[in-house]
């Protein structure tokens, strides 16, 4: 008695392989290495453009460029010479159809392929810094002469830096204003219930138009516009106090926004435990809405307190003497710029931690989130 058999099933191949094939990576690593390779013969042709470019003169700085950018051509094009390698193994063992052939031959493309990218984005990088270089050195350096002569950076970096003082004290003065007021606007334009309908609508008009109008205007009418008004209160100010009354009233506008949408990031869960407690709303404002949202916005203040410090720059208009006046008058006197990059440095040197310490405050946002998601 013959038993009857389904449909015979196509036998599988015992080095056939069931997974993915790698990525593309050998042509991909083929243009790195030749991206390189024309990289450094650019390189060794401007430097030795730069050094004969004087009347037929040998240029020791144009030699030298020329033969770091070929040298560090030369590396770029070894590591894109490893990512070649990878790629050329990985189809290899991609050859050989196994499970284990085609994961060993993904790991290794992967790698050949973080490899060509990472050539192909430093070859762009090289190439954009030999440009400036060339810029800088062009016209026998005159750009570096004009911006950045050390001579003249040195004999103004005492009175620049001096100067620099009335800045950071027009920048801390603003500061501790703009916190109050624009957290006093934040909660106004927050107040609930019909009968706050009017003070909701002036907090949204003073912030709408403050932030409508530049720094430069506000500060114009209020270091000029205040004393020619005669105002008692206001007349006689040092010009260091216009600037201050300037900027927070344009940038409390600006962080009474950052305010609100701290405030609105708070769940509604949060205000409705409080009222339920008893806690009226100001109350549950004060003690647990405002504690959450200002640790939630600290990193966006201080990113509004990086510009508050860079506007400081404009109260030249006003009279007052600050490092950007400082340098002007040294520049005008020696017909040089380098004395204004003393100012650029200078704010360079007290923005940049600034900008590295809302990262880190970010990022420990970030894990804080992600810590809580796991428990």
């Amino acid at each position: 008695m013959t038993s009857s058999a389904g449909p015979a099933e196509a036998p599988v191949s015992a080095g056939a392989s069931r997974l993915s094939p790698p990525p593309r990576a050998v042509a991909l690593a083929w243009a790195a290495l030749a991206t390189a390779i024309v990289l450094i013969v650019w390189a060794g042709v401007l430097g030795g453009a730069l050094a004969y470019s004087a009347a037929g003169a040998l240029s020791v700085p144009g030699l030298a460029i020329g033969l770091t950018g070929a040298a560090l051509g030369a590396g770029i094009a070894w590591y894109a010479a490893r990512g070649l390698r990878l790629g050329l193994s990985a189809r290899r063992r991609d050859a050989g159809g196994g499970d284990g052939d085609r994961l060993a031959a993904r790991e290794l493309a992967a790698k050949s392929r973080v490899h060509s990218f990472g050539a192909f984005s430093t070859s762009l990088a090289l190439v954009l810094l030999l440009a400036l270089v060339v810029l800088l050195t062009a016209n026998d350096a005159s750009i570096i002469d004009t911006f950045f002569n050390l001579d003249y950076m040195l004999r103004s970096a005492l009175d620049v830096t001096s100067a620099f003082g009335l800045n950071i004290v027009i920048a801390l003065g603003a500061m501790a204003f703009v916190l109050v007021f624009g957290l006093v606007l934040a909660v106004v334009r927050m107040i609930p219930g019909d009968g706050a309908r009017p003070l909701r609508a002036l907090a949204i008009a003073y912030i709408d138009v403050m932030r409508a109008i530049p720094s430069i205007i506000v500060l114009y009418l209020i270091g000029f516009g205040l004393p020619l008004a005669g105002f008692p209160l206001f007349s006689g100010l040092p010009p260091a106090w216009y600037a201050i009354i300037a900027l927070t009233l344009t940038y409390s506008a600006y962080v009474a926004e950052i305010y609100r949408a701290g405030i609105e990031s708070v769940h509604p869960s949060q205000t409705g435990a409080a009222r339920s407690l008893g806690l009226s709303y100001g109350r549950t404002l004060r003690h647990v809405v405002l504690p959450q949202a200002v640790r939630t916005v600290i990193p966006p203040l201080l990113s509004a307190f990086i510009a508050l410090q860079k506007d400081t720059a404009l109260v030249n208009i006003i009279g007052a003497v600050d490092a950007f006046s400082q340098a002007k008058f040294f520049a005008s006197s020696n017909f040089n710029l380098s004395s204004v990059a003393v100012v650029a440095v200078l704010f360079v040197l007290i923005t940049i931690p600034q900008a590295r310490l809302v990262d880190w405050l970010l990022a420990r946002d970030a894990t804080r989130r992600r810590t809580r998601r796991t428990r």
